[in-house]
């Protein structure tokens, strides 16, 4: 029975396992982008006071302002499409006119935000960049043709015309972002013997991107930045995400505060330790769902440059690891906010795997950063009154532990019926064992490592759906006993081919996953939702949670004595039936938010303890499971009939 279980449980997980395709990447501006950023950066030194100072520069400001304009009529067509062109029109004319290079500079940085907001780039790293890693890169990649130093005097340098640039010039460096950096490392600038490092990975090209920025800057910058930053939160609210920090320049930043060296300082700082900015995140963008927000983020920016497979990574990684550790507190306080923002999440995730339009991917993630902004005003407080916290312990326990109950409480039954009372031991075992178990992960989970979200879907997913096709043979087997005498010649048999001892091992092996299943999910909601002022509450909620189910599984085992047991074996066998449908769905959601399983959504309400959810796979294997146990059922209540008319 165990093995064919296994059989039947692989062959449902691999059956419904779906291939996500990614999505065909759309057209890339990232030259259009930064050859504005070159014109907003090296005008300056081609124009001042209207008159051309470097002939050979103007010609190239001239000629990247000309093709700028050619680019953008040829990107694919948007609604933005005409206002981006007017504004070319606006920056050749004043780039002809000889305009004043302020003038020049902001007309190509609005044409350049414009640009990023009708075609996304990726415009941050996915995580902050490891400079560590960066210094060893620069030494074998760029010294060369920049030096050492990066003051443009490599061992190649005098060779090369235009010469390569100096990165320590603290004037030039002061209109260039990690932004605009990444771009010419990534894609080389034309008429220069700087070629795109394709070859290197994505994060280590922004590694490069912040270490050569920060080149300009001394020590004292950095310390004076690091002090700044770490005193005064309101400079948080100028740089709040890893996005901002790499689309702004020094001259951008002083622009906006007023203060030309204390931006220096806060850039400086920044660029030497990129992680400060998530660190120290404040308001909406910290709180309990910063990395959430964080990871939603990054993952509109894998999409919108193409790579489908690495956002859904990043949008499976918001939900597992920084919705789900606050779960437990929030659907305490807000359960319809949390389902809220799972639904959200899942069609979210649904988009990426389909062609969906770049502007309905960022729609969506905007939808649910408001909901995250929704949620933690529900957490506001800083911590759960004792009330909240007793009822979401309470509930918490009775809800994940009824249904291993169930299941328990159901086999002990059976087997007194069925008078084999030397085989309960191996059940009351395998419960016993799944506790102490659970005592285990805790210890895990607090103390030594941390249980990822994923680890915790596939551990959920995987059990309820084995114990499911388990449920659904026994369910159907009992069923069969309960007709037409069969009862009769089962107890007279005593189970002796039945209940061999491997059949009591795996009597063991169901109490023991049915139970660790709703232990482990348990432990590490308490574990989230535990702190110092409530934890009175939560221990008294467990404590009236258990007993609860402890009078539960009185009442249950009191009223299976009293059924007859052709009535029992019905009744039970319905009830297994129904429960091997109830996991299969819970299995395959469990599964969906780990990403093992694809999801397509369906407009159909979710119902949690039915474990009806809105996917066409949960839904289908939950149907799959009910139609096999009334074809069971069908096919023995026809046998019966059958042997009936033989025996009379």
């Amino acid at each position: 029975m165990i093995r064919f279980a296994l059989l039947a449980w692989l062959a449902l997980a691999v059956g419904l396992g779906t291939v996500q395709a990614a999505e065909t990447p759309g057209a890339n501006p990232r030259q259009t982008w930064q050859l504005l950023d070159y014109v907003a950066v090296d005008y300056a030194g081609a124009v001042q006071a209207g008159q051309v100072v470097a002939p050979a520069e103007y010609a190239e400001m001239r000629e990247f302002a000309g093709t700028v304009r050619i680019q953008l009529a040829a990107l694919p067509t948007t609604p933005a499409q005409p206002a981006l062109l007017a504004q070319a029109d606006r920056l050749i004319a004043a780039v002809e006119a000889k305009a004043e290079a302020r003038d020049v500079a902001t007309l190509a940085h609005q044409l350049a935000d414009a640009l990023l907001k009708s075609y996304p780039i990726a415009a941050a790293p996915t995580m902050p960049p490891d400079l560590a890693r960066a210094a060893p890169l620069y030494a074998q990649q760029c010294a060369g043709c920049h030096g050492a130093s990066g003051r443009g005097d490599g061992p190649v340098a005098a060779s090369l015309n235009p010469p390569p640039i100096n990165f320590t010039d603290a004037e030039r460096a002061a209109r260039r972002s990690p932004l605009a950096l990444y771009q010419a490392i990534s894609q080389g600038i034309q008429g220069t013997a700087m070629t795109g490092f394709t070859g290197l990975s994505d994060a280590d090209r922004w590694a490069l991107a912040f270490y050569v920025g920060g080149l300009a800057y001394p020590q004292e910058a950095r310390a004076k930045g690091e002090a700044l930053w770490r005193d005064n939160a309101a400079l948080h609210r100028q740089l709040p995400t890893l996005e901002s920090l790499t689309r702004t320049s020094e001259a951008d930043l002083a622009s906006s505060l007023g203060q030309a060296q204390q931006a220096q300082a806060i850039v400086a700082y920044l660029r030497s330790q990129p992680q400060a900015v998530t660190a120290h995140a404040p308001g909406p963008t910290g709180g309990p769902f910063a990395l959430a927000r964080q990871r939603l983020a990054d993952s509109v920016q894998a999409f919108a440059a193409g790579d489908a497979t690495q956002a859904k990574a990043l949008a499976l990684s918001s939900y597992l690891d920084g919705v789900e550790p606050v779960e437990p507190t929030l659907a305490a306080r807000d359960r319809a906010r949390m389902r809220q923002i799972e639904t959200a999440m899942s069609a979210y995730r649904a988009q990426l795997g389909r062609n969906t339009p770049a502007t309905e991917v960022t729609r969506q993630a905007d939808q649910i950063t408001v909901l995250f902004d929704r949620a933690e005003k529900v957490l506001q407080d800083s911590h759960t009154d004792s009330t909240t916290a007793f009822l979401g312990s309470f509930t918490i326990l009775l809800r994940e532990g009824l249904e291993a109950l169930l299941i328990v409480i159901g086999m002990i039954a059976f087997l007194r019926k069925a008078e084999r009372r030397e085989v309960l031991p191996y059940v009351h075992a395998g419960w016993v064992g799944a506790l102490l178990a659970g005592v285990v992960t805790w210890a895990i989970a607090t103390y030594l490592v941390g249980v990822s979200g994923a680890n915790r879907e596939v551990t959920e997913g995987l059990s309820a759906l084995f114990a499911a096709v388990v449920l659904l043979i026994v369910g159907i087997w009992m069923h069969q006993k309960s007709l037409a005498g069969r009862w009769q010649q089962y107890l007279h048999a005593k189970m002796s081919a039945a209940l061999t001892r491997r059949s009591a091992i795996f009597l063991f092996s169901l109490a023991f996953i049915a139970v660790y299943r709703e232990v482990f999910e348990t432990i590490l909601f308490f574990i989230a939702m535990w702190s110092e002022h409530n934890g009175g509450a939560i221990v008294a909620g467990l404590v009236a949670g258990s007993a609860a189910l402890a009078a539960i599984a009185y009442w249950m085992l009191r009223v299976s004595k009293r059924l007859p047991i052709g009535q029992f074996f019905s009744i039970s066998s319905l009830l297994i039936a129904v429960l091997a449908v109830v996991l299969v769905g819970k299995g395959i959601a469990a599964l969906q938010e780990a990403g093992w399983v694809g999801q397509a959504l369906v407009a159909v309400p979710r119902i949690d303890w039915l474990g009806v959810y809105p996917s066409w796979q949960s839904l289908l294997a939950q149907l799959a499971v009910a139609v096999i146990a009334a074809g069971g059922f069908y096919f023995n209540a026809r046998s019966s009939r059958a042997m009936a008319r033989v025996s009379k």
